[in-house]
């Protein structure tokens, strides 16, 4: 069987992608490995949910900040977090600074926004 154990957010500052998602976000440091430069930094949920490792992945190279600019100036999210409550999440976030484009959508579907992370991306919130 296959399974998601890792995956990455590309981000233009490690320590400062640390920080909003550690300290705004929730997430708790997983893994942080000095590498000859960039850290191997993963961060999970506080309550270990389904065991998922994000890594906080610097850009490093031109094209991947060329891509990460072009999906955040079309408004295009680079990945999905999924919540229980997105009003409450939307509510605390929001306290705490967040930029938010816009508000949780209502209507078929999940409810869905999307905030910057503050490292170049935009990331969708979502409730199933």
């Amino acid at each position: 069987m296959i399974r998601i154990r890792l995956t990455s957010v590309m981000v233009d500052d490690q320590e400062k992608a640390h920080k909003f998602y550690t300290e705004v976000l929730g997430f708790v440091t997983k893994n942080d490995i000095p590498m000859d430069g960039p850290r191997w930094l993963t961060v999970v949920a506080a309550d270990g949910s389904g065991g998922v490792e994000l890594l906080l992945e610097p850009v490093g190279q031109e094209f991947a900040a060329t891509f990460q600019k072009a999906l955040f100036d079309a408004n295009i999210p680079l990945t999905a977090f999924a919540t229980d409550d997105i009003q409450a999440e939307y509510e605390r976030l929001l306290k705490l600074g967040v930029k938010f484009r816009g508000e949780p959508s209502q209507g078929p579907g999940p409810s869905t926004v999307s905030f910057e992370d503050t490292c170049g991306n935009l990331i969708q919130l979502f409730q199933l």
